[in-house]
């Protein structure tokens, strides 16, 4: 078995949304870390993902967390509470808790946490001034709560301002391309100490796609808004899309 077993838990920010391989599955930073740690430290690594699109930070703690701690890894990454930013009522105290909950677990099974915040979309986003400034006093309420942790590794993409830019956004500009996914991965590699192939810093731009003014409303405001009359989720029955461990192994030509 490999010596290192990683699982992420989170929302669609960690299971990949955005950035989506031919066959319409999904990828994303996550997996490129799995395959990034495998081909740096050339041995493979065992990997889970248990994220699921649309969750709220609590559900992710309390239908994620255990059930990946039961897993027995050695690495546990987590990000949440990106879909809390965007409904009217946040409290950014609760979101903070969710992640105290989650560090607590992780040092009482001795399992590393690897700590992400997610991208700023507020560039591109209807109401992107709140939700930047939401995102922003979330921001330091949780590096405030770490502060005493110096032990957890932390991969905070909020800050960086160059992500929050448009050519690393999908269509939907809620959600990272390919570029973005990458860029998240490259600094999760250099977190854990190693060092990401140059290029994830930042691929060669993509085409700009997507639909733009009132078209862009009807293909992803409106869908988002019925799903909140109806308390709905994008995440209602779907599972995680690796549940078990699979094994990413070095690539031969990396």
């Amino acid at each position: 078995m490999s010596s290192v077993r990683f699982v992420a838990i989170g929302d669609s920010f960690t299971e990949g949304v955005g950035d989506e391989l031919p066959d319409g599955t999904v990828r994303g930073w996550a997996d490129l870390v799995a395959e990034g740690w495998a081909n740096a430290s050339d041995a493979p690594v065992e990997y889970a993902n248990l994220a699921i699109r649309g969750k709220l930070v609590w559900p992710i703690v309390d239908e994620q967390l255990e059930p990946a701690l039961a897993l027995k890894p050695t690495h546990l990454s987590f990000n949440g509470g990106g879909n809390d930013m965007l409904r009217p009522r946040t409290s950014i105290a609760a979101i903070v808790e969710a992640f105290d909950r989650v560090r607590l677990r992780c040092a009482q099974e001795g399992v590393q946490l690897i700590l992400l915040s997610g991208a700023n979309p507020s560039g591109q986003l209807p109401l992107g001034r709140l939700v930047r400034q939401r995102g922003d006093v979330l921001s330091a309420a949780v590096v405030e709560r770490f502060s005493a942790h110096p032990d957890v590794l932390r991969a905070l993409n909020w800050p960086d301002r160059e992500l929050a830019t448009p050519p690393y956004w999908s269509e939907d500009r809620l959600h990272m391309n390919a570029r973005g996914h990458h860029r998240v991965a490259a600094r999760v590699l250099s977190t854990l100490g190693f060092e990401p192939p140059a290029t994830w810093w930042s691929l060669p731009e993509l085409a700009p796609t997507g639909a733009r003014g009132a078209a862009y409303y009807r293909e992803h405001v409106a869908p988002w808004v019925r799903r909140r009359l109806a308390r709905t989720s994008s995440g209602d029955g779907r599972m995680p899309k690796f549940a078990e461990w699979v094994t990413v192994a070095p690539s031969s030509d990396a």
